[in-house]
């Protein structure tokens, strides 16, 4: 790519972040992804006053967990963690101090992490003021494991103190997942029609998916994890280390790709989009298909089922139809012997003949049948 097609390029994703921040400045009303994104990046929330106001405080090393009662193990479990690996890829060691506060109920949540987060949340960081918020053992199943969930609220933490408000949101949540071995996201990649049938979107792209709904934000956190795993890979020996180095120095996302991997932004973008598809693109067309077989069988399956059942009914009244209208045919004919003077054995027997000729189940005869002569006995000479 020439220089003036790297300086577009740049351009139109300053112009995009400013787009972006202009739409989450002046919406009206903001979808709870907006919301839980200006909450993160302004820090709005709980004062520690009310968050501190009769809770129990846990310390250890930089870290300060607060809980109300009944939440004192997972209190200890989350100090445990968060200072047993303080540590994430390719930064350097955080230094700031963090308040992690455990809400009892999810009241409590949603009060301390401020009315714009989203009900859904299991946990929101405030990186310029260096907190979490979490909920505690009341938590729903969905809310996941919370010592997971923590890890990746510390990386958002850890990467704000190391670099600000220089990531864009797909690099902010994607770095997240991966620092949090969240790998499971790929699932949804998985099972995505539209990654193989569209393809796999460009970064800009990308980061418009998290402001579109709940459904494109699932979408959106593996393709960003994705993205920053394969970012990784571009320097296996020191991974993210230098181009963080290089990032902070430039200011550029831009000049810090160029400078750690060797590459464009645009060339890394295209290497990620191929590499994307390739993994998941036939995988998520045959889940799909899976999936469109599934719901086929479901729904037209007990119509199939009730039509066969009608057709053997069917089959088995012209089977009964069929043998009726043989046994009248027989009697038809022994009477029609008998009339003629025949034997009633002899009858019987050549009635056996007769209706073996008719065509069955399709009533009478084609041609005419002469009854009286073909009944008739041989005549026999009494011997003089």
């Amino acid at each position: 790519m020439t220089r003036g097609r790297g300086i577009a390029h740049a351009a139109r994703r300053r112009l995009l972040s400013i787009a972006l921040l202009l739409v989450a400045a002046f919406a009206v009303h903001p979808t709870t992804l907006e919301a839980q994104r200006d909450v993160v990046r302004s820090g709005r929330g709980a004062t520690d006053d009310s968050v501190l106001r009769g809770a129990l405080r846990f310390d250890a090393g930089r870290f300060t967990v607060v809980a109300y009662p009944g939440d004192e193990r997972l209190a200890r479990s989350v100090l445990q963690a968060a200072g047993a690996a303080d540590s994430f890829p390719g930064l350097p060691r955080p230094s700031a101090p963090v308040l992690i506060a455990i809400a009892p109920d999810a009241d409590r949540f949603r009060a301390w992490a401020g009315p714009a987060a989203p009900a859904w949340g299991a946990a929101v960081a405030f990186p310029a003021r260096q907190r979490v918020v979490m909920q505690g053992r009341r938590a729903g199943s969905d809310a996941g494991d919370p010592l997971v969930t923590l890890r990746h609220e510390l990386a958002h933490l850890a990467l704000y103190e190391a670099l600000g408000d220089l990531p864009p949101r797909w690099f902010d949540e994607g770095y997240a997942s991966v620092a949090a071995g969240e790998w499971g996201r790929e699932e949804a990649l998985a099972a995505s029609i539209g990654l193989a049938v569209r393809g796999t979107p460009t970064l800009d792209e990308l980061e418009l998916l998290f402001y579109r709904g709940a459904g494109d934000a699932e979408m959106a956190y593996a393709l960003a994890h994705r993205a920053v795993a394969d970012l990784m890979t571009l320097d296996p020996q020191r991974g993210l280390t230098l181009f963080f180095r290089n990032w902070k120095a430039t200011q550029s996302f831009e000049g810090a790709v160029r400078q750690s991997f060797g590459v464009t932004s645009l060339g890394f973008e295209q290497q990620w989009q191929r590499q994307t598809r390739r993994r998941y693109g036939a995988l998520a067309l045959l889940a799909n298909l899976t999936l469109g077989f599934g719901v086929f069988a479901v729904v037209l399956g007990p119509f199939l089922w009730n039509r066969r059942r009608r057709d053997k009914r069917r089959l088995e009244a012209l089977r009964v139809a069929d043998a009726a209208q043989e046994a009248a045919q027989r009697a038809s004919a022994i009477e029609a012997m008998l009339a003629a003077g025949v034997p009633s054995d002899v009858a019987a027997s050549l009635a056996e003949d007769v209706v073996s000729v008719l065509p069955q189940g399709r009533g009478e005869p084609e041609g005419p049948v002469d009854v009286t002569r073909s009944s008739t006995p041989p005549r026999v000479d009494s011997p003089t």
